[in-house]
C-alpha cells in the first residue's frame, strides 16, 4: 500500500537520462530507427498514462466548491459595498444635454482620448421597475438553485468568453496585458475618433468610439451606423471596421464587463447598455432616428434587436451570422441528459430571443447568412439546412406576411434555404421563377401610401403559384449569403443596408 501510495502521489519522471540502445532500421540497413534523443523520454504504460489525466480530474472536481463559495462570498460583500467610480473616468455633472441624458466630464464631441461621461437616469423603454437581479426566482424556489448556480458558473462564461481568464488569454492576449489601447490608437489620429464613456442606468461605465462623417465627402457620411459587437468582441477590433471602411458614420460600444465597460454581460445589463448608446446618438450626437442603422454581429443580435423593439422608429437593422434563440445552440454542444436544466437555465437567465424581439419592429431588416458558419449551425458547418439563421428569417417573414408565407410559401423558402450549391438554386430557379418586376408591382399596390403596420393581410385573394413567387422574391430581398465562415470579417464592399419598397 505504501509503495503504491508513493507512485501516485509521487513525482511523474519525464526523462530518463541515458540513452537506449538503438532500435533497429529497416531491413537491409543497420542504422537507428528513431531519433536517440527522442526515445530517452519515459514512455508510460498502460493504466499508468492516464493516472496524470485522472488526479487532474480529482484536483478539479475539489478545487469547483471551493472555488465557487469563495466567488459567491466575494460576489455578495461587493454587492454590499457602496458604488465605486473609477479615479481615471471622473464623473462630473453638468447641466448641459437634453432629457434624461446630459453630459459631463469632456463632452462626446471633443477631440483627443480623454472621456466623457453621460449619465442616463431613467430605465431603457418597457423596463421600469426590472432589475438584474443575480438570483431572481431562485432564492424563493430551492428547485431553481441548480439552473441558477450552472448559469452563473458555466451559461455565463460561455456566453462571455471574453471575461473568462483562459479564454481572454487565447481571444486577445493584448487585452490581458491592458493593450486594447494599442488597437484603438489608430482610431483618433487617422479617422478622428471621439472616444465617450456612458453611464447606464444600472451604474455599469459603457466604453464608445465615435467616427463622424458627416462633413467629409460621400454618399454615407450622414448615416450612423451603431455597431454591436458578438462574443470576445470589442469595439477596437470587431465588426465596426467594415461600415467604417464603407463610408458611414460609425459609434461603436463595449459590452459590459468588456474593454473599457464595467459590470457583468447579462440580458437586463446588457438591454441597459444598449438603451443608454442609443439615447446618446439620438440626444448628444443629434442624428435623425431615421438616419441611425444598428449593425450587429453573432450574439449582438440580442442587443440589436432590442433597440430596434424599444425605438421603432430607428431606420434600419442588419443582423449579421445571428440566430433567432439561443436554446437550440446551447442543447447542441452540451449533454443531452441536460436539456430540461438548459432549457430552463435560458428561459429564466438568458432569454436571448432574437425572433420575438425581431418581429415587434417595423423597418427594414436584412439577414447576413454565413453558408460556412460552424457556431450557430445546430450539426455541422456545412450543413447549411441547420443554420438558426434560416428560422431567424422564416420567423419574420411569417410575421410580417402571414397569408404569403402559408404552407406553400414556408415549403418553398425553405428549400431554397437549403440549396447549398449554385446548381440546386438554377433548378429551383427554373422550377418557380421570380418576377420582380410582378412581385414589386405587388407589393407597392397594396402597400400605397398609408404604409400599413406589420402583418400584412395580403395573400389571400393569391394563387398558390403567385404566394410561392412572392415568398421567394421576399426572402431573397431579407437575406443575403456571405461565403465564409463565423468569424471572418464582413468586408466593406458586401456590407449594404436593407432592401425598401
Amino acid at each position: 500500500m505504501a509503495k503504491l501510495l508513493s507512485c501516485v502521489l509521487g513525482p511523474r519522471l519525464y526523462r530518463v537520462h541515458r540513452p537506449r540502445p538503438a532500435r533497429p532500421g529497416p531491413e537491409g540497413t543497420g542504422g537507428s530507427g528513431g531519433d536517440p534523443a527522442w526515445d530517452s523520454y519515459y514512455q508510460p504504460r498502460g493504466l499508468e498514462k492516464h493516472t496524470d489525466s485522472v488526479l487532474a480530474l480529482a484536483s478539479a472536481a475539489g478545487a469547483t466548491p471551493s472555488t465557487w463559495s469563495s466567488s459567491r462570498c466575494w460576489r455578495t460583500a461587493t454587492a454590499w459595498a457602496p458604488p465605486r467610480s473609477s479615479a481615471n473616468w471622473p464623473i462630473t455633472p453638468s447641466t448641459s444635454g437634453a432629457g434624461p441624458l446630459t453630459s459631463a466630464g469632456t463632452a462626446p464631441g471633443s477631440p483627443g482620448e480623454a472621456p466623457g461621461m453621460c449619465p442616463c437616469c431613467g430605465p431603457p423603454p418597457g423596463t421600469a421597475g426590472q432589475r438584474a437581479a443575480s438570483w431572481g426566482p431562485c432564492a424563493r424556489c430551492p428547485a431553481g438553485w441548480p439552473a441558477c448556480c450552472w448559469r452563473t458558473r458555466w451559461a455565463g462564461g460561455c456566453c462571455s468568453r471574453a471575461r473568462c481568464g483562459c479564454c481572454r488569454r487565447r481571444c486577445c492576449p493584448r487585452c490581458c496585458r491592458g493593450r486594447l489601447g494599442w488597437w484603438r490608437r489608430p482610431l483618433h489620429p487617422q479617422c478622428g475618433g471621439q472616444r465617450a464613456k456612458l453611464l447606464a442606468c444600472d451604474g455599469n461605465e459603457i466604453d464608445t468610439m465615435f467616427i463622424d462623417r458627416r462633413d467629409r465627402p460621400g454618399p454615407h457620411g450622414s448615416t450612423l451606423v451603431i455597431c454591436c459587437e458578438g462574443n470576445a468582441g470589442f469595439y477596437e477590433v470587431g465588426c465596426l471596421c467594415t461600415p467604417l471602411e464603407a463610408g458611414y458614420s460609425v459609434l461603436g460600444w463595449n459590452h459590459p464587463g468588456f474593454g473599457g465597460s464595467t459590470g457583468v454581460p447579462l440580458p437586463q445589463s446588457e438591454a441597459n447598455a444598449m438603451d443608454v448608446v442609443v439615447r446618446f446618438a439620438l440626444q448628444e450626437l443629434r442624428f435623425p432616428p431615421r438616419s441611425i442603422v444598428i449593425y450587429a454581429w453573432s450574439i449582438g443580435g440580442f442587443t440589436a434587436t432590442w433597440a430596434a423593439m424599444s425605438y421603432p422608429e430607428l431606420g434600419a437593422l442588419v443582423l449579421d451570422a445571428s440566430f433567432d434563440d439561443l436554446v437550440p445552440l446551447a442543447l447542441k454542444v452540451l449533454p443531452r441528459s441536460w436539456g430540461e436544466l438548459v432549457t430552463r437555465t435560458v428561459r429564466e437567465h438568458l432569454n436571448l430571443n432574437n425572433a420575438e424581439q425581431l418581429c415587434r419592429y417595423q423597418g427594414p431588416v436584412l439577414l447576413v447568412r454565413r453558408t460556412r458558419d460552424e457556431i450557430i449551425t445546430t450539426t455541422v458547418p456545412d450543413d447549411i439546412a441547420s443554420n438558426r439563421g434560416n428560422d431567424l428569417l422564416l420567423k419574420l417573414l411569417q410575421h410580417r406576411y402571414p397569408k404569403i408565407m402559408a404552407d406553400e410559401g414556408t415549403r418553398i423558402v425553405r428549400e431554397w434555404l437549403e440549396t447549398a450549391t449554385p446548381a440546386e438554386e438554377r433548378v429551383l430557379a427554373q422550377r418557380c421563377p421570380v418576377d420582380e418586376c410582378w412581385c414589386r408591382t405587388v407589393l407597392e399596390a397594396f402597400a400605397g401610401d398609408r404604409n400599413p403596420p406589420f402583418p400584412w393581410s395580403l395573400g389571400e385573394e393569391l394563387s398558390v403559384q403567385e404566394r410561392q413567387q412572392l415568398a421567394l422574391f421576399l426572402a431573397q430581398k431579407h437575406l443575403q449569403n456571405f461565403e465564409a465562415s463565423h468569424c471572418t470579417p464582413l468586408p466593406p464592399q458586401a456590407f449594404r443596408l436593407p432592401w425598401t419598397l
